[in-house]
């Protein structure tokens, strides 16, 4: 995205070089690199990308998390609710860079014989698919909705779950890791992608399926309220399964509240657009470079 405009180096750690900006990806991770900069160069830009494990977790507790806080002359959020997190003396710092993805045309006519639900995510704690094998298990009778789940078992014991579920339950299908390209051709797929997660800075998942005109059933946490919108109608309380299962339910029985999910994505698809994204980020780095 900048090196229309300018020479980029990608590196796993900044240990050394006259560059005349800095972009550092993870407060924690980081922090090495962040403090290294300043000590070679005081006077020249850092920016400072914030995670979902950086907003949510590490800047609570972390000091060496906290320390690139102070570092960094940006903090970039990629959601419109990360200040939130963010200690009120830093929140100046702060702006909001959305993460992107290329539009896809949602795959129609899609299928009336069932709803086709589409989960993509690694199996791991902070994505919490311990909450979709609980609504899942909830809506064994309903063989008019149907669960494909993509992602590796990065957690044996969530992955053995899973098989376990999927053995006993022909209406969810776990499939493990797939290609990239396999995930968002399932998202453009099916009717609703479904988004667990506990903890996290703005999925790509959720973009990819607001710009493939699949609407979204999330968590209500900040990370996914900042993409889909403060007032998105279709989210659930963090860890009910219940709540879950009812959503989709409610997304199968009622295709007027369907239809308002669809509208509600379709309203904030242009914010994702790669235009946008690189147009930020090169006027971020333009700012600090001057």
């Amino acid at each position: 995205m900048l090196r229309h405009r300018h020479a980029v180096r990608v590196l796993p750690q900044w240990t050394g070089g006259d560059e005349d900006l800095l972009i550092a990806l993870h407060a924690r991770r980081s922090a090495a690199s962040l403090v290294a900069w300043r000590e070679r160069h005081p006077q020249r830009p850092l920016l400072l990308v914030l995670t979902g494990t950086d907003l949510y977790r590490d800047i609570a507790s972390d000091g060496a998390a906290q320390r690139s806080l102070v570092l960094a002359d940006r903090l970039v959020l990629l959601n419109e609710l990360g200040a939130r997190a963010l200690p009120p003396a830093l929140q100046s710092k702060a702006r909001v860079c959305l993460q992107s993805a290329p539009a896809r045309a949602p795959r129609w006519p899609r299928t009336t014989r069932h709803l086709r639900v589409a989960v993509v995510g690694h199996l791991r704690e902070e994505k919490d698919p311990r909450t979709v094998l609980a609504a899942v298990a909830l809506l064994a009778g309903r063989s008019d909705i149907v669960i494909d789940h993509l992602g590796a078992a990065l957690d044996p014991a969530l992955g053995e779950a899973a098989l376990a579920l999927a053995a006993a339950q022909p209406n969810y299908r776990w499939q493990g890791a797939q290609p990239h390209g396999a995930a968002r051709a399932l998202i453009a797929q099916a009717h609703v992608l479904v988004h667990a997660s506990r903890l996290e800075g703005g999925a790509h998942v959720v973009i990819e399926a607001i710009t493939s005109g699949t609407p979204v059933i999330a968590s209500r946490i900040d990370g996914n309220l900042g993409l889909l919108g403060s007032d998105y109608a279709g989210c659930f309380e963090p860890g009910d399964g219940a709540g879950l299962a009812a959503s989709i339910e409610r997304a199968r029985d009622e295709p007027a509240w369907w239809a308002v999910l669809a509208g509600q994505c379709a309203l904030r698809a242009p914010l994702f657009a790669p235009a946008r994204e690189q147009a930020t980020l090169t006027a971020l780095v333009d700012e600090l470079l001057r």
